[in-house]
C-alpha cells in the first residue's frame, strides 16, 4: 500500500509536492471548526489537480434532480453543500512572474496539519522560471474560539535576489460545485467593496437566499516589522482584492497576515451582515495573528483533555485515531442544533453534504460519551423537529400513516434521487429509533421519551406497520423490496436487519409508551390525544412482533441476509484477485448484484445494534459466515466488524479492521480520499476503541468494561462521561486502571466484577 504521509502521533506530515495526489491531501489537511471549513488548498496560485472547495455550516442549494428516467415520488432536487467564497486566496508574484508550485521547481516542501493546536503548516522553497529562488512559508487556522473568523500568515524570503514582491490578497464569490447537476452556479453577487487594506464581498444563493458576507483585512510585515503600503484595488463579479508590493533583499522576509470574517443570514439579518461581519473582523484584529492562534491552541488542548485516545507502542494506530477525533471536532461541535454531520463534514462535496442515517448509527454513541449530554441530545432533536417533514415523506409514497425519514436530507424533505435508496433503504427509520434507545440508555435521560422521543417513535412504529403486508403462504409478515445496509443487493425481500430492526422499534415503542404512561401519566395522556394513537394499532404491533419473519439457515444456524441469499455461488474475499479490489471500480453493476459480496454490514449491523439481545455463539457464527464475504467498501464497516470480532475475543482480526477504518483516509483504502473524507465513518473508528477494545456498554444503568489489548500496543487509554461523570480508562498488558476525574461516585461493572471508584479517586485491576 503506498505510503501518502509520515507516521507522527500530533501530526498529519507530508513530505513531498505529489501532484498526482493533490487532491488526497487537499481533503487530509483540511481544517473546520463546526460553523466553517476549508479544504487544504493553496494560498498562491496553482495550476495544477484540485478541488478548491470553502465550506459554510447550513447553507445549501436544491440543485435540481437529473435522472435518465423520472419516478413517481423523486424528490425534486439534490441538496449541495455549497462550495463558498474563497477566502484564503494570496496571489503571489516575484518581480512580475506569478508563482504557481504546479509550474516551478519545488524543493524542501513540507506540510503539517498539527492536530494538537489545530491549524495548517506548509513550507517549501521554489526556483521560478527566471532562476529567482524563494522560500515561502504558511500558516493557518479557522478559529475554535471566534467562529467566523479565519487568518493566513505567509511569507516569502527572497534566496538569490533582490527584488519586488507582490502579494494579492482576495475574495471570490465566482466559484462552483464541481457535482453540479447542470453545470450552474448557484450564487449571485450581492454587492462588493475594496479599499486599501480590505475589502468585502456579499453573496447569495440563487434559491433559498443564503447570504454569505466574507471580509478581509491584512497587514504586510517585513522582516517582523509592519510595512507601510499603499494597495491597488481589485474588483470584478463576484471578485474583490488588494495588490500591494513590497521590495525585499535578498534573505529578508515579506509577510502578509490576512484576517477573515465569514457571516451568513442564519445568523443575522441580510442587511446586518455588513455590519455584524466588521465588528467581529475588527475585533479578531485588535487581538492580533499570535494571540488568536495561542487562543486556538488552548481550546484545542482543552478539546483533547476530554476526547483523546492514547496509543502507546504504534505509532500508526496513534496517529490514525487522533486524526479521527480531531477531523470529528473539527465538523460539529454541537452549538446550533440546527446543524448535522454531513458524509463528508468540510472535507469535499460528495454526497452533498447533508444528513443520513450515519450520524445515528455511527455519531452519537462519540458525542454521548466526550462531550456533554445536551450535544447528542440536539443531534436527536434535530430529527424530532423534522417530524413533520418525514410523515410528508411517507405520504409522497403513498402512506396513510406514520413517518419516513429521508435518507439524505437537509431540511428534514428526501433529497436522494437513485431509486433503489430513496424508496427501500428505509431500515434508515431503525437507525432514528435505536438512537433514541441508545440516548436514553447511555443517559438515563428519561425524560426524553415523554418531552421528544415518544412522537418520533409512535411516528415510526405507525410507518413500520403499514410497510409490512401480511403472507398467507408463510403465514407471518414480511417486508418486501428493500435495499438493507449492503448496498450491493437492490430490491430483495425479507432483508433480515430490516425485518429485525423493524419489530424492535415496535417492541421499544411500546416499552417506552408503557414508561411513560407509569411514570408521566399525565403527559401520558397528552401524548395519546396528541397522536390520537389507538389501542387498535398497539395490538397490531403486537401481532408484527409476534409473527415478523425472519430468514434463516437451519443447517448453518444463521440469519439470512434476505430471502435467496443462498442461492448465489458463495465465495469468499479472500479467493479474488487482489486486481479486482474494490469491485465497485472493477465490476459491473450487474455482476456486483449476482455475486455473493457484501458491502458492508448487514446481518452484523443489527447484531451490532440489539447484541444485547444475543449470546455469544450467535454472533459468532454469523460473524465467521459473513465477515469472510464482506469486502468493507463502505468506510462505514470496518469498525462494525472491528467491534464484534473484539468481543468474540478475535483479537487479530479486531485489531486489523481497526487499522483498516482507522486509517482508510490517511492510507486511501478504497481509491476515494481525493473526494473528501469519511468523518462518520471516523466515529466508528472511536467505536472500535472504546467499544471494541475497551468493551464499552451499558447495562442494567452501569457502565461495564471487558477490555483487551492489541498485541502490538504496549498501553491504550480513553476517556468516558457517563451520567455526569468523567473517567479514564488506562489498559496495558497487566492492569486495567480506572480513574475518577469527576467528585461524585460511580459504579463500574469490569470484567463482570463490580467496583465502586470514589470521586477523584482511582483504582487498578491486575489482570494476570
Amino acid at each position: 500500500m503506498k505510503k501518502y504521509f509520515e507516521l507522527d502521533p500530533w501530526n498529519i506530515i507530508q513530505d513531498k509536492l505529489d501532484s498526482e495526489d493533490n487532491r488526497i491531501a487537499e481533503s487530509i489537511f483540511s481544517i473546520g471548526n463546526g460553523y466553517m471549513g476549508q479544504r487544504a488548498n493553496f494560498e498562491e496560485d496553482y495550476s495544477g489537480e484540485t478541488l478548491q472547495g470553502s465550506y459554510m455550516a447550513g447553507i445549501y442549494y436544491p440543485d435540481k434532480t437529473r435522472v435518465g428516467w423520472w419516478k413517481n415520488g423523486y424528490p425534486e432536487y439534490f441538496a449541495k453543500v455549497l462550495n463558498s467564497t474563497n477566502w484564503i486566496g494570496i496571489g503571489v508574484k516575484i518581480d512580475g512572474e506569478a508563482l504557481d508550485i504546479a509550474k516551478c521547481k519545488v524543493k524542501d516542501f513540507k506540510r503539517v496539519l498539527n492536530m494538537k493546536h489545530g491549524y495548517l503548516y506548509r513550507t517549501f522553497t521554489a526556483d521560478i522560471e527566471s532562476g529567482k529562488k524563494v522560500k515561502v512559508e504558511a500558516k493557518r487556522f479557522v478559529s475554535i474560539v471566534n467562529k467566523e473568523i479565519g487568518a493566513v500568515k505567509y511569507s516569502v524570503t527572497p534566496l538569490n535576489f533582490s527584488g519586488t514582491i507582490e502579494f494579492s490578497p482576495f475574495l471570490d464569490g465566482d466559484i462552483k460545485n464541481t457535482d453540479s447537476n447542470y453545470d450552474e452556479k448557484f450564487w449571485s453577487e450581492v454587492s462588493k467593496k475594496a479599499e486599501n487594506g480590505r475589502a468585502m464581498l456579499t453573496v447569495k444563493t440563487k434559491k433559498l437566499d443564503f447570504y454569505l458576507c466574507s471580509l478581509m483585512k491584512y497587514d504586510i510585515l517585513k522582516q517582523g516589522k509592519e510595512y507601510e503600503y499603499k494597495a491597488k484595488t481589485l474588483e470584478r463579479e463576484k471578485f474583490v482584492g488588494n495588490i500591494a508590493q513590497v521590495s525585499a533583499g535578498e534573505n529578508e522576509e515579506v509577510a502578509i497576515i490576512k484576517y477573515v470574517s465569514n457571516v451568513t443570514s442564519r445568523d443575522f439579518k441580510p442587511e446586518e451582515l455588513a455590519e455584524a461581519g466588521e465588528k467581529i473582523l475588527q475585533k479578531a484584529y485588535a487581538k492580533g495573528y499570535d494571540e488568536l492562534l495561542s487562543e486556538q491552541a488552548k481550546a484545542w488542548e482543552e478539546k483533547w483533555k476530554e476526547s483523546d485516545i492514547i496509543i502507546e507502542g504504534d505509532v500508526s494506530a496513534q496517529q490514525a485515531i487522533r486524526f479521527n477525533i480531531f477531523q470529528l471536532n473539527q465538523t460539529y461541535t454541537g452549538e446550533d442544533d440546527r446543524l448535522n454531520i454531513g458524509p463528508k463534514g468540510f472535507t469535499g462535496e460528495k454526497y452533498g453534504g447533508s444528513t443520513y442515517w450515519d450520524t445515528e448509527a455511527y455519531c452519537v454513541p462519540f458525542y454521548l460519551a466526550t462531550a456533554d449530554k445536551k450535544i447528542a441530545r440536539n443531534l436527536l432533536i434535530y430529527r424530532y423537529k423534522q417530524l413533520e417533514k418525514a410523515k410528508e415523506n411517507a405520504r409522497k409514497l403513498g402512506f396513510k400513516k406514520g413517518a419516513l425519514y429521508p435518507m439524505v436530507t437537509m431540511n428534514g424533505e428526501e433529497c436522494h434521487n437513485e431509486w433503489e435508496i430513496t424508496f427501500e433503504e428505509i431500515h434508515r427509520n431503525g437507525a432514528i429509533a435505536y438512537a433514541i434507545y441508545n440516548y436514553v440508555n447511555y443517559t438515563g435521560d428519561k425524560a426524553y421519551l415523554g418531552e421528544y422521543g415518544l412522537d418520533v417513535l409512535v411516528e415510526i412504529s405507525r410507518f413500520w406497520a403499514e410497510r409490512v403486508n401480511y403472507s398467507e403462504q408463510k403465514h407471518k409478515y414480511v417486508i418486501l423490496g428493500v435495499t438493507g445496509p449492503n448496498e450491493y443487493e437492490n430490491n430483495v425481500s425479507n432483508n433480515w436487519y430490516t425485518n429485525r430492526i423493524a419489530a424492535w422499534t415496535l417492541e421499544y415503542t411500546i416499552e417506552a409508551l408503557g414508561y411513560v404512561k407509569d411514570n408521566e401519566a399525565s403527559r401520558y395522556d397528552e401524548i395519546i390525544k396528541k397522536l390520537n394513537l389507538e389501542e387498535t394499532e398497539m395490538v397490531k404491533w403486537k401481532d408484527i412482533i409476534e409473527n415478523m419473519y425472519y430468514p434463516v439457515n437451519e443447517e448453518l444456524k444463521i440469519f439470512l441476509q434476505q430471502d435467496g441469499y443462498m442461492d448465489k455461488e458463495q465465495i469468499l474475499v479472500k479467493d479474488l484477485d487482489p486486481k479486482e479490489l474494490p469491485i465497485n471500480q472493477h465490476w459491473s453493476w450487474d455482476r456486483i448484484l449476482r455475486s455473493c459480496f457484501i458491502k458492508q454490514a448487514d446481518v452484523l449491523q443489527g447484531l451490532y445494534f440489539l447484541q444485547h439481545l444475543y449470546d455469544k455463539d450467535t454472533i459468532r457464527r454469523n460473524f465467521e459466515f459473513y465477515e469472510p464475504r464482506t469486502v468493507h467498501e463502505s468506510s462505514l464497516s470496518p469498525c462494525i466488524h472491528s467491534i464484534l470480532a473484539a468481543k468474540l475475543n478475535k483479537e487479530d482480526k479486531a485489531y486489523e479492521l481497526y487499522l483498516r477504518t482507522a486509517r482508510l483516509d490517511l492510507d486511501n483504502y478504497n481509491n476515494d480520499t481525493e473526494d473528501g473524507c469519511h468523518i462518520t465513518s471516523m466515529a466508528g473508528t472511536w467505536m472500535s476503541v472504546v467499544e471494541g477494545f475497551g468493551g464499552l456498554k451499558v447495562k442494567n444503568d452501569m457502565l461495564t468494561l471487558e477490555p483487551f489489548i492489541p498485541g502490538k500496543w504496549d498501553s491504550f487509554s480513553f476517556k468516558v462521561m457517563f451520567r455526569d461523570t468523567l473517567i479514564k480508562v488506562s489498559v496495558s498488558k497487566d492492569t486495567i486502571k480506572i480513574n475518577n476525574e469527576s467528585e461524585k461516585d460511580i459504579k463500574v461493572l469490569v470484567r463482570n466484577t463490580p467496583y465502586v471508584i470514589n470521586a477523584l479517586k482511582s483504582i487498578i485491576i491486575y489482570t494476570e
